[in-house]
């Protein structure tokens, strides 16, 4: 997990990612520092955690913060949602950031790469979440006790191709299919989003499947995928009956109150490859 005598510092955005990263860290007897987005981070997530709020267009302040408090090892988690440059209140050294860049940072793996080189620079390493969550990702197969059929197994490829589509372009890493008809892609809003508004869309019939995949240029210390109980919760709620991941790709936050949500709900949970496999 990189230099544990030093802070693991946590570029937190929104979701429950971030905490948990800081409480097994703490766990494994590793100080933790937050650096917490405005608009971004649910403040429970710093709670308890030594931390900063800070707006996501003060870079400088960033950087400067994470070296007072002797950060080396860097790990960026939680969704943030992508601001106009009128919203990002950039600071000298953002500003600066951004205007090195210009046009490259147009999808968010371009903004992501490049804010990683940004903080190599400065001296930080970058570690991925699932080198700090062991056995965060799961292996290929079936969890829990429901199975998808045929038709969702075709679902399920659909979803990955067009999943890898939307990778290459760098717009997202989710996408809805019910009955090989894409009800959704994943772009800006972010799956929970996603997830709302394929509800009022779907189709008689069998329900979708929601299937998210890492993009295939994707470096493994930015932006993984993620899902947790509340995908599942949201999952059904839009009336899909399952949710198909790329396996050792997509890191499954609390896996037993996931596949204990899926299974409650009736939902299959299943971990596959972008190329169509075989059903189970």
């Amino acid at each position: 997990m990189g230099n544990s005598t030093t802070p693991l510092g946590i570029l937190a955005g929104g979701g429950t990612l971030p905490r948990r990263l800081a409480e097994v860290a703490t766990a494994q007897a590793r100080k933790v520092f937050l650096v917490a987005f405005e608009g971004h981070a649910d403040p429970a997530t710093v709670l308890g955690f030594e931390h900063v709020w800070v707006r996501l267009g003060q870079a400088g302040r960033t950087i400067a913060e994470l070296k007072k408090a002797g950060v080396v090892d860097l790990v960026m988690a939680g969704a943030v949602r992508r601001p106009s440059f009128a919203d990002l209140a950039l600071d000298w050294r953002g500003a600066k950031f951004f205007a090195s860049i210009g046009a490259r940072a147009i999808g968010d793996d371009s903004l992501l790469r490049a804010v990683a080189r940004e903080l190599e620079l400065e001296g930080f390493r970058l570690v991925g979440a699932d080198s700090i969550l062991s056995g965060s990702t799961v292996a290929f197969g079936v969890l829990g006790r429901h199975v998808p059929d045929v038709q969702a197994m075709e679902d399920i490829a659909r979803g990955f191709d067009v999943a890898r589509v939307l990778g290459l372009a760098d717009v997202g890493q989710a996408v809805v299919v019910q009955q090989g008809l894409v009800l959704g892609v994943e772009a800006i809003e972010g799956t929970d989003s996603l997830l709302e508004r394929v509800g009022g869309l779907r189709r008689a019939g069998p329900g979708g499947v929601l299937v998210k995949a890492a993009k295939p240029q994707q470096d493994r210390r930015l932006d993984l995928p993620t899902i947790g109980p509340g995908t599942i919760v949201r999952a059904a709620a839009a009336g899909l009956r399952g949710v198909a991941i790329e396996a050792s790709a997509v890191i499954v936050l609390d896996q037993p109150a996931t596949i204990a949500v899926a299974d409650d709900s009736g939902l299959f949970l299943y971990a596959g490859a972008r190329e169509a496999e075989p059903a189970p």
